[in-house]
């Protein structure tokens, strides 16, 4: 990233948030809206800026929802291809090192080839949920505000609420979602866990048995022939 693109990004943002709040705001259509219990674009009962309001939410859901969703596939899109390069790349490694130890535990070797299929999985499976849960929460309260542009189309008050809750649950949610999706941070919390009752997680995880041993020394083992390698 360089500082020329992530100051321009930045200053768009800023630009589109203003730009789009101001208009609502100069125009006089940031009111009290009773169908979704909050201050929000909402038209009174002037009928002659109908037109202009309907062009304003149409653009404004344009720009908001079906653009950040544009470059929030276009980008994951672009994380899933390097992701799936690096994996086709370690995999290699992985064979050429599983092959080189013909003495290696079949635990060992069982555990390398289920780690591929995981890692080949779990980066579509991120992208998949990070994407899903934008449209899970965003989606039914742009429909909502596109649906009520019609002028026979009446929002019942509790749905209207409940698509409100979804978009602020999204904001709410992402630093749980980013979270604990990455397996340090799992670890670092199943740690906690351990330490609050009092527990021992090396014991826990089996590693002190002699199996568990061995076991570790052939992925040891296998580790640093995979560095030599990458070397």
């Amino acid at each position: 990233m360089r500082r020329k693109n992530a100051a321009l990004m930045v200053s768009y943002a800023w630009l589109h948030s203003l730009a789009f709040s101001l208009t609502a705001l100069l125009l006089s259509w940031v009111d009290y809206s009773p169908a979704y219990a909050s201050c929000t674009v909402h038209l009174g009962e002037d009928a002659e800026s109908r037109g202009h309001f309907v062009v304003f939410t149409a653009v404004f859901h344009a720009c908001t929802f079906a653009l950040s969703l544009f470059i929030l596939c276009f980008a994951y899109l672009k994380v899933l291809q390097v992701a799936r390069f690096h994996c086709k790349r370690i995999d290699v490694i992985t064979v050429q090192t599983l092959l080189l130890l013909v003495d290696i535990h079949p635990s060992v070797k069982q555990r390398c080839l289920l780690e591929q299929k995981k890692r080949r999985q779990r980066a579509t499976k991120k992208i998949c949920i990070f994407i899903g849960s934008f449209v899970l929460c965003f989606a039914p309260y742009v429909i909502t505000r596109l649906t009520e542009l019609a002028p026979s189309v009446k929002i019942d008050r509790y749905w209207g609420i409940i698509s409100k809750c979804l978009v602020y649950g999204k904001a709410a949610s992402d630093p749980f979602v980013y979270s604990l999706l990455r397996q340090q941070y799992k670890k670092a919390l199943f740690g906690v866990y351990n330490r609050i009752l009092g527990r021992n997680s090396y014991t826990l995880s089996g590693h002190s048995t002699p199996s568990g041993m061995e076991n570790e020394c052939y992925s040891q083992r296998g580790n640093k022939l995979m560095e030599d390698n990458c070397h």
